[in-house]
């Protein structure tokens, strides 16, 4: 090498090390962006084709090297609609492109990033700082039906009411029921029975119907014991209040072929106690065998035929209670043990906040109590996250190096009301930038150097 190649070799470390300080620059300049992943600097030799004897050190180049798989620190925010990815993967987002009759236009593909300060824009849409808008299923709040792909919108209307339709329960029922009729001297007292007007609303066959008059209430009360109470709603999400009650009408007897069975029944009027309102059978006879489990009737729900309180008729309910949700073992106190009651009915509500879910479900709560599901975000994982061409915005782009997209979080969790942070780290970059303006001021010397060689070449000749 000669004093000329000397000279070139430095310009070149000049290059690689201003290369270098532009990306310690950027790195610190977004050091405080939302998703940022920063770039570092690769260096790599340059040696000209010579003989053994003859290699000398060589000029330098200087490549970007990613850090797209590192992930930045989680902060915590108080908006329920950020979001950050806890492992592996990127939000699948599209740019807008504009209004068009009242329409939202986006540019068709997709891009992808990790920035998620996802927030609602005037008409509903997810668009973070970058101005990437969220895709992913968007979901009928009253259906649960998925509405399309793409870009998710979530709505502002009201919620329409919804009718219940299935009761969930689970309970306990006493192998002896501690009612207000029950005496340790009359076998069977416990037992529900003839009324004071001498009817029996009981039923001992799978099916049937009969009717608590509101004379017979006070003696229905003493021979029954308390069931679960709960608000029930019509189509027009009017609340319904309902109670229950029930009735032991028979004892197991082995020898005789006999099971313990049990009657259900609800309250007719619910504007009063329930020793003035009429009861009505809810037409099913519960049987039990000797080690409390439930033989009859088959399967894991029953329904209640024209469920009608304070006039208002509630139309078929589901009891569902599940496999093994109704027992009968003995119990101390005589009385129920409800472990499960909910119904799927609700009145009108309108959006009060929305909130994200582990396994990236966006999630609305309404006025009226309720948390549904309004969408399912997008998530896709690259064989190669380092082969993304990276965008403006925080945004990258597939490449042949990168692969094809994966969907789905295999593994990485979502954590709502956060955002991922840059994984710059300022003392880092500073540690470099100094290093790098050494470097680069030797280069410098170097060509001060081979300048004072070359002046003293000259002055041979004069």
């Amino acid at each position: 090498m000669d004093v000329f190649s000397a000279m070139q070799t430095a310009v070149s470390g000049l290059k690689a090390q201003s290369f270098s300080l532009e990306n310690i620059s950027g790195n610190i300049a977004n050091s405080q962006t939302t998703g940022y992943k920063r770039v570092d600097t690769s260096f790599v030799d340059l040696v000209a084709e010579q003989t053994l004897g003859r290699q000398v050190a060589g000029s330098v180049a200087a490549n970007s090297r990613f850090t797209t798989t590192i992930q930045g620190g989680l902060a915590a925010t108080s908006i329920g609609t950020n979001m950050a990815l806890n492992g592996d993967g990127f939000f699948v987002v599209q740019r807008r492109t504009g209004d068009a009759n009242g329409q939202t236009g986006f540019a068709p593909g997709s891009i992808y990033t990790r920035r998620g300060d996802f927030a609602l824009d005037k008409d509903g849409y997810l668009v973070n700082g970058g101005g990437a808008y969220l895709t992913g299923t968007t979901l009928d709040p009253s259906t649960g039906q998925a509405r399309g792909q793409g870009p998710i919108q979530i709505s502002n209307s009201i919620l329409p009411a919804r009718a219940t339709s299935t009761i969930t329960y689970s309970a306990n029922l006493p192998r002896s029921p501690a009612t207000s009729n029950a005496s340790t001297t009359s076998a069977g007292s416990e037992l529900l029975g003839a009324l004071a007007s001498g009817a029996n609303p009981a039923i001992l066959t799978p099916t049937g119907a009969s009717t608590v008059s509101v004379a017979d209430a006070p003696s229905f009360i003493n021979q029954t014991i308390e069931g679960p109470s709960l608000t029930a709603y019509t189509d027009s999400g009017a609340p319904v209040t309902v109670q229950t009650r029930w009735g032991k009408v028979q004892n197991g007897d082995v020898g005789a072929g006999l099971n313990d069975v049990w009657n259900l029944f609800y309250a007719t009027d619910s504007s009063v106690a329930g020793n003035e309102s009429g009861w009505t059978n809810a037409g099913t006879s519960f049987s039990f065998n000797g080690s409390g489990q439930l033989i009859a009737p088959a399967g894991n729900s029953v329904t209640i035929p024209a469920l009608t309180i304070d006039g208002t008729n509630l139309g078929n309910i589901t009891l569902q209670y599940g496999s093994g949700g109704l027992t009968q073992y003995n119990a101390s106190s005589g009385r129920t043990t409800t472990n499960t009651l909910q119904q799927d009915g609700y009145a009108s509500g309108t959006l009060i906040g929305t909130s994200v879910t582990s396994d990236g479900k966006i999630s609305g709560t309404y006025t009226n109590g309720n948390t549904i599901e309004l969408a399912n975000i997008s998530v896709v994982q690259f064989a190669n996250d380092d082969g993304l061409k990276a965008d403006s915005g925080g945004n990258y782009e597939q490449t042949l190096e990168s692969g094809e997209p994966l969907l789905g979080l295999r593994g990485t969790t979502v954590l709502g009301g956060n955002v991922e942070q840059s994984n710059t780290d300022i003392a880092s970059e500073f540690s470099k930038m100094i290093v790098t303006q050494q470097a680069y001021s030797a280069n410098t010397k170097v060509i001060s150097t081979a300048q004072d060689m070359m002046s003293a070449l000259m002055n041979i000749i004069r």
